[in-house]
């Protein structure tokens, strides 16, 4: 693959020899002689770096490369000058040049940069391929985060969704379980077929066989017609059985048989019904101790515990709390006709506090909630929802880097905050985060310790 080079120079003599050096490079080379030509050859030539003089006619280097940048973010753009300084180098790169030449260039020098350019955009290829690939796996929804055990979570998506296995998730509410089931079915040869979600223990008893199976007219004082159940709405896909361990003993006995047999028959009904169905059931229970109690079958049990995921809680991986923040802020600015810029560092301290017991749907719910309640384009503290106030309030005050501070002296506490202070540019939400402590209580002991900023 021979890579494309664009290069906009007003010299027509600079322009002849870095062609003929990248040509004999082994580089397709175009050349032009203004910047507006450059922004014209983006389409037509497509290239893979563009070389920008800083200095040129109808259209100067800065103001082509801001327009290449709004055409297409990604394009990678080297900046060259006669006139180099520090000013310009900083404003170029501040605009998304990629890096900066000088004029007279040592052509050595040019066919590095041009080299690391080329091995930079194969990085943001391989980094967007990837994402094209997770979203594949994901569907419309997005799995997001960056922390070891969700890391995990998703290598065991990509394996198991190559195999027909049942699959068990086993996550606390709102972590995230029907996400990573869809991205198991998506990544799967499954895909395109059905996907069929249905939560157990929001379906009353009585009616849970006829959700699962179906039912024939007659069966009961309100059927009045046949219907069919998730089992046959899932065939030749996948069924999602969420909270599983919410199932009926009858309920049970006829799963099993179920997917013992491949086979179902409707409420009321006398015919089998063949069905093939992929089972992925998630539950936030125990249900080993299920077993043990009784409450769940141990043959059941067993014909869905083929492989097990379990999903990491959101104050495990409080990491990803602020680019799961700015990502509900993003997916609901449209859906609610706003404009929330994003948070304050004070905000997104608070976030990180709060331990989330309802995980990220909760982290979803207050921060669309707080988007409601944001009068400007900021979200502060005051919009969030009182409960995560209250528990940073009650958080454990005496916490301090991790450790007992009771065992401290004044004096060495102060001096610690001084200095995590000065190492933040005296940012005191940042300092309280990396203290572990509230910006309440970081106030109150400087106000103790007469620490003025």
């Amino acid at each position: 693959m021979k890579y494309r080079i664009l290069i906009a120079d007003d010299e027509a003599k600079i322009r002849r020899v870095m062609t003929l050096l990248l040509e004999e490079a082994g580089y397709q080379v175009t050349a032009v002689e203004n910047g507006a030509e450059a922004v014209d050859a983006l389409v037509s030539f497509d290239p893979h770096i563009v070389l920008l003089d800083y200095q040129m006619p109808v259209l100067s280097g800065i103001e082509a490369l801001e327009k290449i940048k709004s055409l297409n973010s990604s394009q990678t753009v080297i900046m060259i000058t006669a006139f180099g300084s520090v000013s310009l180098v900083v404003e170029a790169i501040k605009k998304g040049a990629y890096d900066f030449i000088e004029k007279p260039f040592d052509n050595d020098k040019l066919l590095l940069t041009i080299q690391r350019a080329i091995d930079h955009t194969g990085l943001k290829d391989e980094v967007r391929e990837l994402k094209q690939r997770i979203n594949r796996m994901v569907g419309k929804n997005t799995i997001i985060g960056r922390n070891g055990g969700l890391k995990m979570v998703m290598e065991q998506v990509q394996m198991v969704s190559a195999t027909s296995a049942s699959v068990l998730l086993i996550g606390e509410s709102g972590s995230g379980k029907e996400l990573v089931a869809r991205a198991v079915h998506e990544n799967s040869q499954r895909n395109g077929k059905p996907f069929v979600a249905i939560n157990c223990g929001a379906i009353p008893v009585s009616l849970i066989e006829s959700e699962l199976f179906g039912h024939e007219k007659g069966a009961f004082t309100d059927a009045k017609e046949s219907r069919q159940g998730t089992f046959e709405k899932a065939h030749t896909g996948t069924l999602f059985l969420d909270e599983i361990g919410e199932l009926s003993s009858d309920a049970q006995i006829r799963l099993l048989r179920v997917l013992e047999e491949k086979k179902i028959n409707r409420v009321g009904g006398k015919q089998s019904i063949s069905i093939d169905v992929r089972i992925i059931a998630a539950t936030h229970r125990d249900l080993e101790e299920l077993v043990k109690t009784g409450s769940f079958r141990l043959d059941l049990f067993y014909r869905l515990n083929v492989f097990i995921i379990k999903l990491p809680a959101l104050r495990e991986r409080k990491e990803d709390i602020p680019e799961l923040a700015n990502y509900f802020i993003g997916k609901y600015n449209p859906v609610l006709g706003l404009k929330v810029e994003g948070l304050s560092a004070s905000t997104m301290s608070c976030l990180c506090d709060y331990n989330w017991p309802g995980n990220v749907r909760d982290l979803e719910n207050a921060i669309q909630s707080a988007m409601i309640l944001t009068r400007s384009g900021i979200i502060e503290p005051s919009a969030l929802p009182v409960r995560i106030h209250r528990a940073e309030e009650s958080a454990n005050e005496e916490s301090l880097v991790q450790q007992d501070i009771r065992g401290v002296t004044d004096q060495a506490e102060k001096e610690l905050i001084l200095e995590v202070l000065k190492r933040n540019g005296n940012n005191r939400s940042i300092t309280a985060v990396e203290l572990g402590i509230s910006r309440k209580t970081l106030f109150n002991k400087m106000r103790k310790y007469g620490i003025q900023i």
